[in-house]
């Protein structure tokens, strides 16, 4: 079984979220403390924290992803529900030129983002990506839709016998 997650994103959501939530802290302890001319009570400082946990959780989705491939198939967790993909379902697992993040390519043209394969963990994603696309290929069993089927030549006919070329011009 394989199971991967980001590393940096992961990390960069966490510090973001905790300098959020104090931030928000410092927010609502100064709040009562400054001279604005608005009278600002208990209540608002604790709404001040609220917002900066509700807005630290939602930073932390970006903490979230995860995909797990086994033999049957991959369960892809972005930031939402987990999706489970059987794999004679998945087509390809690629990492197109340019983005951020893998994705797996499914029949007429769809694709589901993989999140937790990221660029920016380079050798890390780069194993992610061998991986997942040798427990594809050990276990997949369609071949590729997309792929052109390959059509043999074309059949020529025999020369006609007594034809020297003469009359066609060859020499």
């Amino acid at each position: 079984m394989l199971v991967v997650r980001p590393r940096r994103v992961r990390r960069a959501a966490w510090v973001c979220a905790v300098a959020m939530v104090a931030t928000f802290i410092a927010v609502a302890w100064f709040l009562r403390a400054t001279d604005t001319g608005v009278v600002f009570r208990f209540a608002d400082q604790v709404a001040m924290v609220l917002i900066g946990v509700f807005l630290a959780g939602g930073v932390l989705l970006l903490a979230r992803p995860r995909v797990r491939a086994d033999a049957d198939g991959v369960e892809v967790r972005n930031t939402g529900w987990p999706r489970y993909l059987p794999w004679e379902l998945v087509r390809a697992v690629s990492f197109p030129d340019g983005a951020s993040w893998a994705r797996l390519d499914l029949p007429d043209y769809e694709y589901v983002p993989v999140l937790a394969v990221q660029a920016v963990d380079g050798m890390r994603a780069v194993e992610a990506i061998r991986g997942l696309r040798a427990l594809h290929a050990a276990h997949a069993s369609v071949p590729d839709a997309t792929a052109p089927a390959e059509t043999p030549p074309p059949v020529q006919p025999p020369p006609a016998s007594g034809d020297d070329g003469a009359r066609s011009g060859r020499p």
